[in-house]
């Protein structure tokens, strides 16, 4: 079978591409490739939202799937520390990349070809769908192991889309790696399979009629709320983040007076303190 020809390739710097095909009709596929791992950089985010932006201006409306041209890697996350240096990453690339994909006015599948660890796996919940190759790749929210707290909309999004609150306990507080099959079973994924399997589910689900009311964004929009509300108001919420952290600080220095006098009173009056 002959390659499906590109409806329009997109770069990112500084060696990477996103490539837009057709595999079926209204069916609007895009592939990533930014080696090693297609991180989230400023570049990346920018020509991720274009690519959405001329689906949506240019095209008749369907259904869009995300996915990765390099076998071990959806999304590999964050440069982190790249990232919090950056003083607009968050602001002005990562979330309204998030924003974007959150409130699309088509239905998006993220289809998970390989590993989708912390801001990747993020990423491809704020798609509607979610299929995942059933031989290849983990989810993994790993922040736990690097030392990197979640912020409001990285928290949120898993509270509004997962069905049960323990499994984001276990990503979370436990950095558990899901293989496909767990991710089906609790409810992070929707489907395993690669792009064969994909478009018999849009199929099934008259999934490129969805959009034609026009209304399919405004739906979302409402939906998450509280995940938009976060993204959408960056300032705020990094103001009450730092807030928070100064009271929290108030909190640690009564706790350590309060041990510090323990011990002055242990140290007066013996062992049996």
């Amino acid at each position: 079978m002959p390659p499906i020809p590109a409806l329009f390739t997109l770069s990112v710097d500084p060696k990477g591409s996103i490539i837009c095909t057709q595999p079926s009709q209204l069916v609007y596929l895009l592939t990533f490739d930014s080696p090693p791992d297609n991180r989230l950089t400023p570049a990346f985010c920018s020509s991720f939202i274009l690519a959405l932006n001329i689906l949506d201006r240019r095209f008749p409306k369907g259904t869009v799937v995300t996915t990765s041209a390099i076998p071990k890697f959806y999304s590999n996350g964050l440069d982190y520390e790249s990232a919090v240096k950056s003083k607009n990453f968050f602001s002005d690339s990562l979330y309204p990349l998030w924003r974007r994909l959150l409130t699309y006015p088509m239905p998006t599948i993220a289809l998970i070809n390989g590993h989708a660890f912390a801001g990747g796996l993020m990423t491809a919940m704020m798609h509607d769908y979610r299929f995942m190759n059933p031989h290849r790749g983990f989810l993994c929210l790993n922040e736990l192991e690097f030392g990197a707290p979640l912020k409001p909309p990285m928290s949120s999004i898993f509270r509004q889309k997962l069905p049960n609150p323990n499994t984001y306990r276990t990503m979370v507080l436990e950095a558990r790696r899901f293989n496909a099959l767990e991710a089906l079973q609790e409810g992070i994924v929707d489907g395993l399979g690669m792009v064969p399997e994909v478009l018999k589910f849009v199929q099934e689900l008259k999934l490129v009629e969805k959009a034609k009311s026009g209304v399919y964004g405004k739906l979302k929009m409402e939906m998450w709320r509280e995940t938009r509300g976060y993204l959408e108001d960056y300032t705020s919420s990094e103001q009450r983040i730092k807030e928070e952290l100064k009271l929290e600080k108030r909190k640690e220095a009564k706790q350590e007076e309060s041990v510090v006098e323990w011990e002055h009173l242990k140290s007066r009056n013996g062992p049996k303190l």
